[in-house]
């Protein structure tokens, strides 16, 4: 009797507390909902066997770590919801959360946005760019450009490309001449350069690029570097490529968020996503050193492609073409000139110091590699 006395009370407590619990959850029904991640749909500019997209699956892998799942960012290639070219538009509407690609693509909204991958940059490379860009001024003048565009999105810059060819040819080109008439492919305000020099110039994605010319409508084209041109096909079309050129010597990737999508954003996921694009940035430049070189290897192996030197005159010519062009839209377009004077002036101090500080990489280069005569 006196067991089932002490069991009682037991029995009462344990049915208390669990009615206890189950009113807690009821009181606080958004802890298992505020545990869910928040997920963003991304698309890149770049096709699936790109190594582009692969740069792209990387920087996401790092939101999505360094977030501890809490925020996750799905990507998807280029096309699966809009055209490369229409992903700024779909980021800035909501129909994407976000996207990847690359500042040059949008020249068509503003010539300004191509001074950010065409052209020689006052002899800025990729990596001192993106220093006018975060310690120069170039970032306010982006947002700038976006806001006067209504463009609802928030840009990063980041991931500097090494120097880009010339491009894919079926012949070697020794001279300007060489290029008159050819019909040709690339992007920005690199069109109205090679323009000037006499070639017929259409603007497409890199997924479009091959199909063209394996029918025909392209005699020439450039891309960008070793594992994507390999990779997109370039060489099943072609088996001569020139290496050298000003027309996109210092461009690098954009990540952009849908503005009220980041906006709505906790302050350390926010702090997440900047730090990753930092991180993500060095990390694409050391894969980039890694994998081009070695499919630089491959190319020629494997793929049979011959590889020359452009040839000096041509990136005179380049250079004297673009003079006329940036002295046309700066009369045209104040902000045009604007990011001109900026990057000139930051060009001419980092250039100066660059060049008096760097050591002559080459010479070591030869000196251990290079075949004695």
């Amino acid at each position: 009797m006196s067991e089932m006395k002490k069991e009682a009370p037991r029995r009462k407590f344990l049915k208390g507390a669990a009615s206890g619990a189950g009113a807690a959850a009821l009181a606080f029904p958004m802890i298992a909902k505020a545990q869910q991640p928040i997920t963003f749909r991304f698309q890149s500019t770049w096709p699936a066997k790109d190594i582009f997209h692969e740069y792209a699956l990387d920087y996401a892998k790092k939101v999505n770590d360094m977030s501890g799942g809490r925020l996750k960012i799905d990507v998807l290639p280029a096309g699966s919801v809009v055209p490369a070219f229409g992903m700024l538009d779909a980021v800035s509407s909501g129909t994407l959360d976000g996207g990847h690609g690359v500042v040059a693509y949008w020249y068509g909204k503003s010539p300004a946005l191509a001074l950010w991958g065409s052209g020689p940059a006052y002899g800025m490379d990729a990596n001192t760019l993106l220093a006018w860009h975060e310690y120069g001024g170039g970032k306010a003048f982006l947002n700038e450009i976006y806001s006067g565009l209504k463009l609802d999105v928030v840009s990063f810059l980041y991931g500097p490309m090494p120097t880009q060819p010339l491009g894919w040819f079926k012949k070697a080109i020794a001279k300007v001449e060489d290029l008159k008439g050819l019909k040709y492919r690339t992007v920005g305000l690199s069109i109205e350069i090679f323009q000037d020099l006499g070639l017929s110039v259409q603007a497409l994605p890199g997924g479009e690029i091959i199909p063209a010319m394996d029918r025909g409508l392209l005699d020439a084209a450039e891309f960008n570097n070793a594992s994507s041109d390999r990779l997109l096909g370039f060489p099943d079309v072609s088996k001569i490529c020139m290496l050298g050129s000003f027309h996109q010597s210092s461009e690098q990737f954009e990540i952009i968020f849908n503005k009220k999508k980041y906006d709505s954003l906790p302050a350390d996921l926010k702090q997440i996503v900047a730090t990753a694009t930092q991180a993500a940035s060095a990390d694409m430049s050391w894969k980039a050193i890694d994998r081009y070189s070695k499919d630089f290897i491959e190319l020629q192996t494997k793929d049979k492609v011959k590889f020359y030197q452009t040839p000096k005159s041509i990136l005179q010519a380049q250079l004297n073409a673009w003079d006329k062009i940036i002295a046309k839209k700066s009369a045209e377009i104040p902000m045009f000139k604007k990011i001109l004077d900026s990057q000139k002036a930051f060009a001419e101090r980092a250039g100066r110091w660059e060049n008096f500080t760097q050591v002559d990489f080459k010479m070591a280069f030869d000196h251990y590699f290079k075949k004695k005569a």
